[in-house]
């Protein structure tokens, strides 16, 4: 039965080949606007949160404040400091901290050959790479080795990489440091993060914290910064590491204000609900877009209804049945749609492989490379959400003329001119 049902609504079309074409082109515009807004919006996401991610997915920065407590009659303001001995008690006493580690970090001129650069040189341990998510392109990371043996070496990022070394090798080279030799033991590429403090990693050079300790005095820290063991233990963490540094130094574990704590829980909400939310929109704009589409197939359907009216009344005395008539109508809206949705999502991957890439943050970073702008990929979830889109549509602008065709009393179908 539906085999015959879907064989007459082609026929159907076909007896009314151009009305149905042009009724066809609606859609097929319709379900292109929607599967490209789609891709865009979910390029756009990505960009967003790798943007945010390359701040560290995990990483929670630990800022020294004043107190604002007095317990056991300790006096409020009492200026905290980050030194070793407050790493080891959280790393003893902080179960839901996987990784901790001191920065210190002063601006030095950094030069190689007659090439010279002022920015900003960070003391850290091993674990801070995989905590900031410093990703070597060339060489390596900081190793415990270079820790422990107070080794002279350097990572460093990708812009001070352009300024100094113009494209050449630069792993291996040695460069100076306030006039102290540092090899260069890694490079990075440029860094496209929508969030640092100090100053941008592209912009960053990192040496062992033992070895900033024969540059600069190196007892107070200007951070703390670690990870906890699964983002969702994270405010257990921060309430933890202040916890440790309180009972160090003396002051009250509920002194928010003491150590000023910035994590991925405050503002990853805040980029979700931006990302997000142009994705809902995007969609919404291009639902509409194929609504519109859809009303001009309910229209020439209605029409259809009106000239085929005599034909249902004919079908209705021969023995049909209203949801037979009704299915008819229906399926001929529904291959319509369906038919103007294939050929749109084809129209829409051979956009948006003549789009390519549209600028978003490139130009913002000076980036050259594209990871940072919008790329139309129009992946297999965003077909099916675009074709789940089109049935609804499909259905709505069916029922309509469908359901008017069924209700046509077939005694005054028959005798309709």
């Amino acid at each position: 039965m539906l085999t015959e049902i879907i064989r007459e609504a082609w026929f159907a079309l076909r007896r009314n080949y151009t009305r149905s074409l042009l009724t066809m082109l609606g859609i097929v515009w319709g379900i292109a606007t929607v599967t490209l807004l789609i891709a865009y919006g979910s390029s756009f996401r990505q960009i967003l949160v790798n943007g945010f991610d390359a701040f560290g997915k995990g990483a929670v920065v630990c800022w020294p404040q004043q107190t604002s407590e007095q317990p056991g009659g300790q006096r409020a303001g009492k200026k905290v400091v980050l030194e070793q001995a407050d790493l080891e008690m959280v790393k003893e006493t902080a179960p839901m901290v996987k990784h901790a580690c001191l920065e210190t970090v002063e601006w030095q001129p950094i030069s190689y050959g007659d090439r010279y650069a002022n920015t900003a040189i960070r003391g850290v341990c091993p674990e801070y790479g995989e905590m900031r998510n410093e990703v070597p392109a060339e060489g390596r990371w900081i190793s415990a080795g270079d820790l422990l043996e107070r080794r002279r070496v350097a990572f460093i990022g990708g812009r001070i990489r352009e300024k100094l070394f113009s494209g050449r090798p630069a792993v291996g080279e040695t460069v100076l440091i306030k006039g102290v030799r540092f090899t260069v033991l890694g490079t990075m590429d440029r860094k496209i993060q929508l969030s640092n403090y100090f100053t941008s990693d592209d912009e960053s050079v990192w040496i062992p914290f033992t070895a900033a300790g024969d540059l600069w005095n190196t007892k107070k820290a200007q951070v703390l910064l670690f990870e906890p063991i699964a983002p969702q233990f994270e405010k257990r963490a921060m309430d933890q590491v202040l916890a440790a540094v309180a009972t160090r130094q003396q002051f009250s574990p509920t002194d928010k204000k003491a150590i000023q704590m910035f994590g991925r829980d405050e503002f990853r909400p805040i980029i979700d609900a931006l990302t997000i939310g142009l994705q809902v929109l995007l969609t919404f704009i291009g639902t509409l877009t194929l609504g519109i589409g859809g009303v001009g197939v309910m229209n020439i359907m209605l029409v259809s209804v009106d000239e085929r009216i005599r034909e249902i009344g004919l079908r209705r005395a021969l023995g049909a049945r209203r949801r037979h008539i009704k299915l008819q109508f229906l399926a001929e809206t529904l291959l319509i749609m369906l038919l103007g949705g294939a050929i749109g999502v084809l129209l829409s991957y051979a956009i948006a492989a003549a789009v390519g890439t549209l600028p978003l943050m490139g130009p913002l970073f000076e980036d050259e490379s594209g990871k940072a702008d919008i790329h139309l990929r129009i992946s297999m979830a965003t077909v099916m959400l675009s074709s789940l889109v089109l049935l609804a549509v499909g259905v709505v602008s069916g029922l309509v003329p469908a359901l008017r065709a069924s209700r046509l009393d077939p005694v005054e179908a028959l005798r309709y001119e």
